[in-house]
């Protein structure tokens, strides 16, 4: 007979709800695939996300309607329903809830599971495994079993009920088996799917934490993250997730899609890497992405900062002051245990030695000697001649104003008024068939005061043809410039909403896209090449470069693209004054790679 225990009602979160994964919800992909008999009520309301609702006094054709399970009186043997698992996983108890089933109740129910690599089971399949026996149930209650965790991992789960009646919510916890592809891809660390898991929350006071790592992007407000109002000065919210697999990480992905007037200031996010679970109080967080303003109803993309040559196991999430997220996306690559290490499992003590993934290496030689790596390290050292297979690479995420805002402005529009930036005025235009976005971007110059007077700001067109650039592969940096009196703004000539992976409803101007690669200053007056940053951006969108940012000129990805470009210049042609050019490789140093994202 299988071996299971109950489990207190104080104790759901600490033995089932953070120690494992819903397996089972529709929000993960779990459906219903058979069932015996759903005369009353829909066998699929067993796998809602939410909470059984009290229908009393509603009635339908066949009789009083219940957000549950039911089935018809008078069953000789039992009822059943087979439910596919949004993922495979290990299993470690179930909640089988008679919620508002109050005389027409499962008197008693059992659980079977098996594991099929494709197709669903039949109810008769001889490979059923019991792991909960018949148990008794009482009328509109919870009745929460654990099982310990089983030595193998399950894709369907039979819910048998004796002899019929009715259940409201049926919920399979586990830990998530995941199939990994080769440790040199780039994925999700945190997904669900990746074996990723919430485990500590500060506030999830209308919406829950592991909410964050789930498929998509949700269908509203309920099924994101969401803290309650503050009100002290200085306040903050964290979550705290295990990563799937130790690893080397890249980027983030921060979505705040339905959160438009209670979406958080600003966010930050630490990294660490322990053996326990839940990391200790005394373990050293490192900060991965500096505090960084958010905006409503949009993903943000950013590039990790102190992950060079690093593995990490835990990522702690903080929000300022408080309000809600929908998803995060943790990329990155897993950690490749030696092999003298390969038996150990994914998350083992500190001591354990991983190599860490080929793609991202080391630091690049910077300027003058410094050590300029993406981890944001800055300090002396040798100057030390690299592999080609070394070269610093970075990744290209999509333009947002939010990423870009400490090399300039987005220049964009929204198709939703009520998404735009915090700050952004809107108003109706041209006889309510227009909106118009205010001042996105200002046109500045910080000539001398001898050449104002030939300054002149106007409109140019640069025509950029493709260089070659395909998806999957690295564009190599060589050179970089700046203007250091004046700003630049590029706004491709074209038409189209953007709609790179979800960012907008809208539709893009034929896929046309370029990318755009700025770095700040340094101390010594060259590119601080630990702030370089690379994004890809739509024809629905321009930028501008604030005086002083080094950039790479325009590169066109896929298709010639005009641009209009405002500047303001001095007018005489062969004046060098504000368009300064650095050739990397002709002062030393290391070419950079920039990896293209598919698109």
């Amino acid at each position: 007979m299988a071996k299971y225990h109950v489990v207190d009602f104080e104790d759901f979160q600490n033995k089932l709800g953070a120690a494992g994964t819903e397996l089972s919800s529709v929000a993960l992909g779990g459906k219903v695939v058979a069932v015996s008999d759903d005369f009353f009520a829909d066998v699929t309301n067993l796998i809602k996300v939410e909470p059984s609702q009290s229908l009393k006094g509603q009635f339908g054709p066949n009789g009083a309607l219940f957000d549950g399970w039911e089935s018809r009186r008078h069953n000789p043997t039992f009822d059943w329903c087979i439910i596919k698992l949004g993922t495979p996983g290990q299993l470690i108890g179930f909640d089988i809830d008679t919620a508002h089933f109050n005389g027409n109740e499962a008197p008693q129910a059992s659980v079977e599971a098996l594991f099929l690599s494709e197709g669903d089971p039949t109810q008769t399949d001889e490979r059923w495994e019991e792991l909960l026996p018949k148990v008794n149930l009482g009328p509109s209650s919870r009745h929460l079993y654990g099982i310990g965790k089983t030595p193998r991992s399950y894709t369907h789960v039979k819910l048998n009920m004796y002899p019929d009646g009715g259940i409201g919510r049926f919920r399979v916890y586990g830990e998530v088996s995941p199939i990994f592809p080769d440790v040199s891809k780039a994925i999700d660390l945190a997904h669900v799917f990746s074996g990723g898991r919430v485990v500590y929350v500060s506030n999830q006071h209308f919406g829950v934490g592991p909410n964050l790592l789930l498929p998509g992007r949700g269908k509203d407000m309920g099924d994101g993250w969401e803290t309650r109002r503050s009100r002290l000065p200085g306040h903050k919210d964290f979550v705290i997730i295990r990563l799937g697999a130790p690893g080397a990480l890249e980027e983030v992905e921060i979505d705040t899609a339905h959160f438009k007037g209670n979406f958080p200031e600003s966010c930050e996010l630490q990294a660490t890497r322990t053996g326990s679970t839940i990391p200790h109080e005394d373990v050293t967080w490192t900060t991965i992405l500096s505090r960084t303003k958010l905006g409503p109803h949009r993903r943000h993309f950013f590039q990790l900062e102190n992950v060079l040559g690093k593995i990490y196991t835990h990522v702690r999430l903080t929000i300022y002051p408080d309000g809600g997220i929908k998803r995060i996306r943790v990329i990155g690559r897993r950690a490749e245990p030696h092999k003298e290490s390969a038996e150990v499992e994914a998350h083992e003590p500190t001591t354990t030695p991983f190599k860490v993934p080929p793609p991202q290496t080391i630091a690049l030689n910077g300027i003058n000697g410094h050590v300029n790596g993406i981890n944001g390290i800055n300090g002396h050292s040798p100057v030390v001649k690299r592999r080609p297979s070394d070269l610093l690479r970075i990744p290209a995420v999509p333009l947002t104003p939010e990423a870009f805002a400490k090399f300039g402005h987005v220049i964009q529009a929204w198709a939703d008024p009520t998404a735009v930036p915090k700050g952004v005025r809107v108003t109706s235009a041209n006889q309510g068939t227009a909106h118009k976005f205010h001042r996105l971007a200002p046109t500045t110059s910080f000539y001398p005061e001898s050449s104002k007077v030939q300054a002149v700001s106007a409109i140019s067109v640069f025509r950029s043809t493709p260089v070659g650039a395909k998806p999957g592969e690295d564009w190599e940096v060589k050179i970089l410039e700046r203007h250091a009196y004046t700003s630049q703004a590029f706004i491709p000539m074209g038409s189209g909403r953007i709609d790179h992976m979800g960012l907008d409803d809208g539709l893009t101007d034929g896929g046309r896209a370029y990318l755009v690669i700025v770095a700040l200053n340094g101390g010594d007056d060259s590119p601080d090449l630990s702030t370089l940053r690379a994004f890809v951006a739509t024809t629905a969108q321009g930028i501008s470069y604030s005086p002083g940012i080094w950039h790479h000129p325009m590169i066109s990805l896929e298709t010639p693209i005009d641009f209009a470009c405002v500047e303001t210049q001095i007018g005489e042609p062969n004046n060098k004054m504000d368009c300064e050019i650095l050739e990397l490789e002709q002062l030393g140093r290391d070419i950079l790679k920039v990896k293209v994202p598919l698109f």
